[in-house]
Parts: C-alpha cells; structure tokens; sequence
C-alpha cells in the first residue's frame, strides 16, 4: 500500500509554493520598512503554556491540540498559534521590562480540526507581536502595515477590516455573566456547539455561524454597555486613527476571537472569496499575558495571517511563471560538457534569471519541445559541429524564432544584452 501524507498536512507543489515565497517576500519588506525584527520560535512548547494563556475552555485546548508525552514523561505541544510561544521567548531571554519591543516570525502551525478549502490541521502563519507599547497608537500602525501588505499583494479590494473592542477583563466578566444568564433561556434553540459553549466560553456564542443564533444574539445584552471608560476612549483613539489614514473598517461587535488572552482591541480581515473561511488575518491587545506567565505587567498587541488563505486568493491573480529564461539543449558528450560550462558563464552575467540544462540524453527534437514548454525566451544548441567550431547556435522561441551562431566566447555578454533590452 502506498504511504500518503496525513490528512489535513498538504503538500506544496512548485507554484503553491512560488506563490506562498510571494506572500512572504511582500511581508517580510513591509515588517521591516516599520522597524519589525524578525525571531526564530520552536514548534515545540510546554502544552502548560498554552493552557494558561490561550485558556482551557477554548477549543484550541479542549479540542485541537496535538499533545503527547516525551520519554521523560513531559506533556509537550506543537503550537497551535504564534503569541503564547512569543511571549514566553521575550520574557524568558529578558525582551520586555521597561523595553519597546516589534517582533515576527512565521513558520507552521497545528491544530487538529476538519480539513478543508483553506483550512489545514498544519497551517503556515506570519505574525507580528509589539510590545510596551499602551497607546491606540500602536494599534492602529498594526492595522495601516496589514493595509500596506494588501496593496502590495493586489488583494486590497478582496478584503475588508472588522474591528471590535472588548475592554478590560472585569468589564468582560460582567458581560459574560449577563450573557450567558440571557442565553439559557434559548438554550434548546441554539446550536450545538453554542450549547456547549454556554456555560464554559459563552463570548465565543456571538461569532457562531449558525442562522438561528445570531438571530436569538439579536436581543442579548451588548459589550459596549459594559465596557470601561480607558477602553471606550482607546477605541475612539483608535478609530479616529483610522480615520485620519484612510483606513476603512466596519465596527462588529460580534468578534471576539477565540482566545482567552485578549482585552480591548480586537480585529478581523475578511474576505468574501474563499467562502466560509473568511478571515485572513486577525489579532488584537493582550495587555495582560505578559504578567499572566509570570513577568512584570508590559502591554502587548499583534496579529497573526494565514499564508495558506492569501495563497488562494493570490493564486487567481498570479500570472503562470516559466520554468526557464534559457534551456541549453547538447547532443554527445563533449557538448553536454561545454553545456554546463556555458551555462555557469550565463549565470555569473545574468543574477536572476533561470538558466536550465537539458541533461541526458535524448534527439535534438524532443530537446528543442521542452526548451519551448519551459517558456525560455533563448534555446542554446550545441552539437558536435558547435564545439569542434568552438561556437553555440541560438534561437528565439518566442517573437519571429530566428537563429544565429555566435562564438562561445561572446556568449554570456550576448545573453546580458538579450535580456538587458528586454527590460
């Protein structure tokens, strides 16, 4: 029986994976262009971490994690999000006391759920996490970097911002008290996952999917009749930001993310292409969660985007790339030699461009059809006659497909030229 990659684990083909380098390109500038430093996290963390910080009533904790005991007998997790693992590195190697801290990193993530379009039981994220920072400020730099990402993507017009506040944490149990007392009364009409969700996590009932909850959520108390006076005026702060910059966003106040960690500022980039997994990108403050694991209280907001998501919708706008600039086709084995020698002169003249050696065997004809299939701009022929001759036919496969022999000695200077007036 064959072996098969686990299910929900995804392999990259060669354009999936051109397309997510892409995404990580245009992140990786833009991070650096507002002073973001990137770390290295492992995948590996104490699954005690993620318990204390993402909280053991969420799903993440009760539902999804892979967790499993080492040889010592050491209940070990593979993370499945970003924060809780960057807040344990800053405060672990001394990154945060009275310090300003922008930090990245990216890499994959696990968490068991029901794979489909757009959602992986291992899943590729970027996040970015700030912090010391207290202000609106900050938060809005988040959101203007996120917007910049998109515009330099292309997907500006495919995604949407969603924003919330949630307040300090006693507004919020207040809220929660006074939720879930409003919801029991419905609790045969709500759906089963709202159900469970009542009496451990009952926030998370007002992001359900379900029709008939949202339509009971019409009447239950809201957050902003709770909410305290700082976190009404970060907000505004915030929004007046926003504002300013020409930053669109709608208020919802339905999200609240599902993490226990998040206070205040929440938001949600959404996009109406991929169907049901709409958020691309989502975060928010965590004031709080510093202290929380132990260190002294330091502010933190961020954010964390899916790279598997913006692939798929970057996928529909990304013109199929060629395999190849030139393909150097030889027949015998002093040109299959002089083949490989050409073809690193090319490489040392043109930085960037694809030069592909056919190599093996196989009849001129054949060659010439995978050089053309290749998309190259230049076919390089090198047969018995070319070396005795100390010469390189080349030809054109693209506009007229004209043919020349020139010296081999001349050929890395004629290439540069070639491609210098393409450009």
């Amino acid at each position: 029986m064959k072996i098969q990659a686990v299910r929900g684990m995804q392999d990259l083909l060669p354009a999936q994976k051109k397309i997510s380098r892409t995404i990580e390109d245009v992140v990786r500038e833009v991070l650096a262009a507002y002073g973001y430093r990137e770390i290295g996290l492992p995948q590996l963390e104490q699954t005690e971490l993620f318990k204390r910080v993402v909280g053991e009533n969420t799903d993440i904790v009760e539902k999804e994690m892979y967790t499993f005991d080492d040889r010592n007998g050491e209940s070990l997790t593979l993370r499945p999000e970003g924060t809780a693992g960057c807040v344990r590195f800053a405060e672990q190697n001394g990154l945060l006391f009275n310090q300003v801290q922008r930090l990245w990193y990216s890499g994959a993530m696990f968490r068991y759920e029901r794979p489909q379009k757009g959602r992986y039981r291992q899943f590729d994220q970027i996040g970015a996490e700030c912090f010391g920072m207290p202000g609106p400020d900050v938060d809005a730099e988040l959101l203007l970097m996120n917007a910049r990402i998109w515009r330099k993507l292309g997907l500006d017009g495919d995604i949407r911002l969603e924003l919330n506040s949630l307040g300090n944490p006693d507004a919020r149990v207040k809220f929660k008290e006074k939720l879930a007392g409003y919801l029991q009364a419905y609790e045969q009409d709500l759906d089963e996952d709202s159900q469970r969700r009542l009496t451990s996590n009952p926030l998370r009932i007002l992001d359900s999917k379900s029709s008939k909850t949202q339509e009971i959520l019409r009447g239950a108390p809201v957050l902003s009749d709770f909410m305290d006076n700082e976190s009404k005026q970060h907000f505004e702060g915030l929004r007046r930001l926003l504002d300013d910059n020409g930053i669109a966003y709608e208020v919802n106040p339905n999200i609240v993310r599902g993490l226990d960690y998040y206070n205040k500022t929440v938001f949600e980039w959404i996009t109406t292409t991929l169907g049901s997994q709409g958020t691309v990108c989502g975060g928010g403050r965590y004031d709080g969660l510093v202290e929380q694991l132990g260190g002294k209280p330091s502010p933190g907001v961020g954010f964390a985007m899916g790279l598997d998501r913006l692939s798929l919708m970057l996928a529909e706008k990304m013109e199929s790339s060629k395999d190849a600039d030139v393909y150097v086709v030889s027949q015998g084995n002093a040109a299959r030699a002089t083949a490989l020698r050409l073809a690193e002169s090319i490489r040392d003249q043109l930085s960037g461009k694809k030069v592909v050696v056919h190599c093996g065997d196989g009849k001129f004809k054949s060659q010439m059809k995978k050089a053309d299939a290749s998309g190259a701009d230049l076919a390089l022929v090198l047969g018995e006659d070319e070396v005795a001759a100390g010469t390189v036919s080349i030809k054109s496969l693209r506009e007229g497909g004209e043919q020349s022999t020139i010296s081999q000695e001349t050929l890395a200077q004629y290439c540069l030229d070639y491609f210098s007036k393409e450009n």
